[in-house]
């Protein structure tokens, strides 16, 4: 497992969001590693083993998952790493209309 993972939960349809493309940056847009979810709506290999404390971001291609017409086209999660060897996990919780986060384990 990676020092960053993530999972979506579709909370409209009460079941993993498999599928969605997810980009991994530092806080100025640099990539640091992308990926997809997989059927259980994990994506558990973002990333490397170590990163300096900062800020970073997940940006989750919602629309492609909701449809063209979705109200949240992409999804954009900021969050800040103070122990860079550290695991963090940053789910989304997701419907047509809200999202949530928090702080995983």
């Amino acid at each position: 497992m990676s020092l960053v993972t993530t999972h979506v939960l579709d909370t409209a349809a009460g079941r993993p969001a498999a599928g969605i493309a997810v980009r991994f940056e530092t806080a100025d847009g640099t990539p640091i590693a992308e990926g997809r979810t997989d059927d259980d709506g994990r994506i558990r290999d973002l990333g490397p083993d170590t990163l300096d404390p900062g800020v970073y971001r997940l940006v989750f291609d919602t629309g492609a998952y909701l449809g063209p017409d979705a109200f949240f086209p992409e999804v954009t999660l900021a969050f800040r790493i103070t122990d860079g060897t550290a695991h963090h996990h940053v789910p989304l919780l997701l419907s047509p209309f809200a999202y949530s986060t928090y702080r995983g384990s």
